[in-house]
């Protein structure tokens, strides 16, 4: 054990815990600890039930504010940063339908007791975006006594924490270990309290070091260990390295783990990693990584030919659960490499919520379950289970190859897809059979076959299995669909015998039973990012019998304070939309009224003949035509960049490119949304696009309020025909 800690009469001192009482509301009781001075953030100041408490610098631009909370509590948050928040506020898990009251710099909303939060502007979650992450937990139990219980009050410490068998450490509230976790060659450990590790390793910022396995190379590193149990621990990691890393290790417990972690490379800086081993439970965490959440590998010794084909050990039963999962780059579950030799078996996730998922490609396409048996690869993968899930900000579904021997029984049951599309297809290919999707949802849609996720089968995969048949079943109306504020909408509930209905209507407000009435309050929608009169609120309706069976719908509904009126035409108009070529080489969609369009054409839909020219950018023109009054959402997918004007308001831009990885040509999928009140008839459209690297035109869908997201059709575009004035 680390002599430093051992000072005399510490743990006589240390029999009242250092946390301060920072607030008393309502019978609720906050407790905080003080964050030491090179910590302290100034990005946003927050205040809980009216009193301060300390906001932490983490990693990369990200910041934390933890506390602990015995009931409900107001939080509030203000942001330095001028404007920071105008283009909305996201507070994740959406499942909890918490939404913000925004004055100016500062937002203000209340928790429901202890929650895991992030924090940012609608979109912007990627490796640079500014986030603060808000840990809410309940008090920890007090500092355990006895002969091998080493506690460690608040304050800073430099030093790693390096137990022996059978040794418990207790981390007072505040206690700031710069250092590593290491459990080499040991059994019967347990570290509690509520203290945090924060690594600064020697890692190459620009190479792949985090790997290896040994000492003070990760926040928690585990070699050969067993029987483990680790709660209420921050693990705050800087550097380009595996966050927490166990080789042929078993027995770990983790509860109420907090993981963020951020470095200059976006990469190589997973979660929690097995190599070999398992046995292992994770319970009521969370994870920001720069690369996979959670991965599993027989082993992984370096990346010589030697290195990357001998065969490592089996990783069997690990459950994950009732935890959130939020990465920069790459999969939120990853299993196996190429060249890799390993078993693995008994792997499940389950009652979780996926905030951010990795967006792109490293050789193969990220996605919830990245498992990539390719190049010789070898091993049986069997019994992985997906339940209970909700998906928030996401990229695919599934990436599955393996060449063989085989992989069998994958199921994805009960995963609820909240509010955004898939940005790119699923995959299944090789030796590959026993997949099954069951109640997978797309808000309230049923995915009932391949083309519904969308999914490529090949190699000689078996095809999946598809289950829409589910009770409960969550399914609901909205009338009127779309509303003003304030206007009185009915909410009826699909009737099942004895179930209890639970509304979350994304205003911060719920209500129960079957039928239900309500008003939403304004027309900024949930993210508080409604612009053009109009906003989205994301209702969630959750539904379970008298057996405990549940399950969710969710659908985007739009409340409409200003109305578009159809446009003016002038002349005839024939089908399909306007084009025009920009040639050029920009990182950025340039301004194309200060360009020189060189080629001009028309096309049936948003897509365009380029004439020969590889980097350029692109302009539609013409109009939508509007079946009937409605509250819109139009969602945009591209690659390079893109932007929509609809009546000639700016309604999504798609965020910058974001290169992939590891070799793979071209940037990632970039989604961008928003909504309108229009009126039945044609509204002028324009749509511009950058094509530079990835090739492409922009995906176009939309979404009358209340109905199902889908691509526009051709035939919804037309254009004037020539000699017609268009206003």
């Amino acid at each position: 054990m680390a002599e430093s800690f051992l000072l005399p009469g510490l743990r006589a001192f240390l029999l009242v815990l250092l946390a301060i009482p920072v607030a008393v509301h309502a019978a609720t009781r906050i407790e905080s600890a003080a964050v030491p001075e090179e910590m302290s953030s100034t990005a946003f100041t927050v205040t809980v039930n009216g009193r301060p408490v300390d906001v932490a610098h983490a990693a990369s631009s990200y910041e934390i504010v933890s506390f602990d909370t015995t009931g409900p509590a107001e939080v509030a948050i203000t942001a330095n940063e001028p404007g920071f928040w105008d283009a909305g506020v996201d507070i994740e898990p959406w499942r909890l339908g918490l939404c913000a009251q925004r004055d100016g710099q500062t937002i203000r909303f209340r928790i429901p007791g202890p929650v895991k939060l992030a924090l940012s502007r609608p979109g912007d979650f990627l490796n640079h975006a500014k986030m603060l992450f808000l840990f809410a937990g309940s008090p920890p139990a007090p500092p355990p006594a006895g002969p091998h219980v080493l506690i460690i009050p608040a304050g800073v410490h430099r030093e790693s924490l390096n137990p022996r068998s059978g040794d418990t450490i207790y981390l007072a509230p505040g206690a700031y270990i710069f250092g590593s976790l290491n459990l080499w060659n040991v059994d019967n450990v347990k570290v509690l309290g509520r203290g945090t590790i924060v690594y600064e390793g020697a890692q190459d910022p620009a190479d792949d070091d985090g790997w290896m396995q040994k000492p003070d190379w990760h926040c928690i590193g585990a070699y050969q260990s067993h029987n483990v149990e680790i709660d209420g621990l921050t693990c705050i990691i800087r550097s380009r390295t595996w966050s927490i890393q166990m080789k042929d290790s078993t027995g770990f417990t983790y509860d109420d783990l907090r993981v963020v972690g951020g470095n200059p490379g976006n990469a190589n800086q997973d979660g929690m990693d097995w190599l070999g081993g398992g046995d292992a439970v994770v319970r009521n965490a969370f994870f920001r990584a720069s690369d996979d959440d959670l991965a599993m590998e027989g082993n992984w010794d370096g990346y010589t030919q030697a290195d990357m084909v001998r065969p490592g050990h089996d990783v069997e039963n690990i459950l994950i659960e009732h935890s959130e999962l939020s990465t920069s780059i790459s999969n939120v579950v990853r299993i196996g490499w190429p060249q890799k030799i390993f078993n693995s078996r008994n792997f499940t996730l389950r009652d979780s919520d996926v905030l951010h998922a990795g967006i792109g490609a490293c050789g193969q396409t990220f996605g919830l379950l990245g498992l990539w048996g390719a190049n010789d690869a070898k091993g049986e993968h069997t019994n992985i289970n997906f339940e209970n899930l909700f998906l928030d900000n996401w990229y695919s579904l599934a990436q599955i190859e393996q060449e063989q021997p085989k992989l069998s029984g994958i199921a994805f049951r009960n995963i609820w897809v909240l509010g955004q599309p898939p940005l790119v297809p699923s995959t299944i290919t090789g030796d590959v059979s026993g997949v099954t999707f069951d109640n997978v949802k797309y808000g309230q849609a049923h995915v009932d076959s391949a083309a519904a996720i969308p999914l490529t089968v090949s190699g000689g995969a078996a095809q999946p299995k598809f289950v829409v048949a589910h009770s409960p079943t969550a399914a609901f109306t909205a009338e009127p669909s779309t509303f003003a504020p304030d206007e009185k909408v009915t909410f009826t509930a699909q009737y099942w015998p004895h179930a209890r209905y639970t509304w979350i209507f994304g205003d911060g407000t719920e209500a129960h039973g079957r039928s239900v009435h309500h008003s939403f309050p304004d027309a900024e929608g949930t993210d508080l990012d409604g612009k053009n009169g109009a906003g989205r609120f994301r209702v969630l309706l959750h539904v379970v019998d008298r057996a405990s069976h549940e399950d969710w719908a969710e659908q985007d509904l739009v409340a409409v304070a200003q109305w578009h009126p159809e446009a003016a035409v002038i002349g005839p108009v024939r089908s399909g939309l306007d084009f025009k070529i920009y040639p050029g080489e920009w990182s950025e969609l340039p301004d194309l009224a200060q360009q020189h369009a060189i080629f001009a054409g028309e096309s049936a839909g948003v897509r365009e003949d380029a004439r020969g020219f590889t980097r350029y950018a692109v302009a539609w023109d013409g109009f939508i035509d509007i079946p009937a009054d409605g509250g819109y959402t139009f969602s945009l997918i591209d690659r390079d960049g893109a932007r929509l004007l609809i009546d000639g308001m700016e309604v999504a831009r798609t965020g910058p490119p974001f290169g992939q990885v590891c070799g793979s040509p071209g940037n990632a999928a970039r989604y961008a949304v928003g909504a309108l009140g229009l009126r039945a008839g044609k509204h002028t459209i324009h749509i511009e696009s950058l094509h530079q690297v990835s090739g492409g035109a922009p995906i176009l869908l939309w979404q009358e309020s209340g109905s199902e997201l889908t691509r526009v059709p051709d035939s919804a575009f037309s254009h004037p025909a020539l000699d017609a004035v268009r206003k």
